[in-house]
């Protein structure tokens, strides 16, 4: 057993933005043609996922947004449902994946990414924050009800802005959020809604699949005054494994990236603004892998690259859980509070 084979196999690594196929997806417990399922997962050491519930926009009309809402939890009824049997459990706090981590068993956390399911009923935050899901992506591609889109669709009729940031429904169902103990995930927001929610949110905002635009100028990667304002707020950045947020394209037009192209961006956060505002992410199943970590079942590479680069033990658990752990304490602690 290598140093990072040991080294790997003694880290909580929690991956915080893995998509379910959708509609019928394949059984998660045997083995499948899914980037992430529990047999890769235990091949790749990776301990705990959050597998979230991906509704793409559409119209904002009630209807789409009854569909939506629809959608979201029969996707996280059946999260649950793949979760069943011996050596998994569904987690729902920080306190549950250490303990799930301790027994050896796979800790499945739950979210929803892209608000446009809540329509304009902030009572299914409760709903969803009871069926186990950790936090929201407030936008998916498309402006929503909530807030502007990093990247409006022409297709749905998109100006460049629809509210200006966040609309007064996405002030108010942050404040829910809060009440819930949800984090608010801004991947996908515009920036002007992004830097609104690192200022209104009690709890610390996160970021679980994006990249440093300074490195790779993409409107989904977020810039230096976003990192600096996740910092100032206790947040974080999940830097992840899509190709097109890690390297410009190659000569024939296609994406290509390494695990090394991952810790490149990893290493310019830190840099910016320290190991405890990073983390890592692969959006399996959702245009995330690259050339080593292709599935759950090499993850363990991402730690022998962090190794490599004289990252200690404890700043590569930071990266993979530690700080994604303390958010979610977080959250819980200001639901807590009322």
């Amino acid at each position: 057993m290598t140093d990072s084979t040991a080294l790997h196999a003694a880290t909580l690594s929690l991956d915080t933005h893995v998509d379910i196929p959708w509609p019928s997806p394949p059984d998660p417990r045997g083995e499948t043609t899914r980037c992430v399922d529990y047999p890769k997962m235990v091949a790749g050491g990776l301990n705990a996922v959050v597998f979230a519930a991906y509704l793409p926009q559409g119209p904002r009309t009630p209807q789409a947004h009854e569909e939506a809402a629809a959608r979201a939890e029969a996707m996280l009824r059946s999260i649950r449902a793949s979760a069943a049997g011996t050596g998994r459990r569904i987690c729902t706090r920080a306190a549950d994946v250490k303990a799930a981590f301790e027994a050896g068993d796979t800790a499945v956390l739950l979210a929803v990414e892209n608000g446009y399911g809540l329509g304009e009923d902030l009572s299914r935050l409760a709903l969803w924050r009871g069926l186990g899901i950790c936090y929201l992506t407030l936008t998916h591609n498309g402006h929503n009800l909530l807030s502007d889109s990093a990247i409006p669709l022409a297709a749905l009729g998109d100006a460049p802005s629809l509210h200006g940031g966040l609309s007064e429904f996405g002030h108010a169902a942050i404040a829910e959020m809060n009440a819930l103990g949800i984090l608010v995930d801004v991947s996908h927001v515009a920036k002007s809604g992004m830097m609104q929610a690192v200022e209104l949110s009690r709890s610390p905002v996160v970021a679980t699949h994006t990249c440093c635009r300074a490195l790779r100028d993409h409107p989904r990667n977020v810039d230096d005054e976003q990192l600096d304002a996740l910092r100032a707020s206790g947040g974080l950045v999940q830097i992840t494994a899509v190709p097109a947020f890690l390297r410009n394209a190659d000569a024939d037009g296609r994406f290509r990236a390494k695990v090394s192209d991952i810790v490149d961006h990893v290493d310019y956060a830190v840099k910016r603004i320290g190991i405890t505002h990073v983390g890592l992410s692969s959006d399996f199943d959702g245009g995330g892998g690259v050339e080593g970590w292709r599935s759950a079942a090499e993850s363990h590479n991402l730690t022998a690259e962090l190794a490599r680069r004289g990252y200690s033990a404890e700043e590569i658990g930071l990266l993979w859980s530690g700080n994604f752990l303390r958010l979610m304490r977080a959250a819980e602690a200001v639901a807590a509070g009322g």
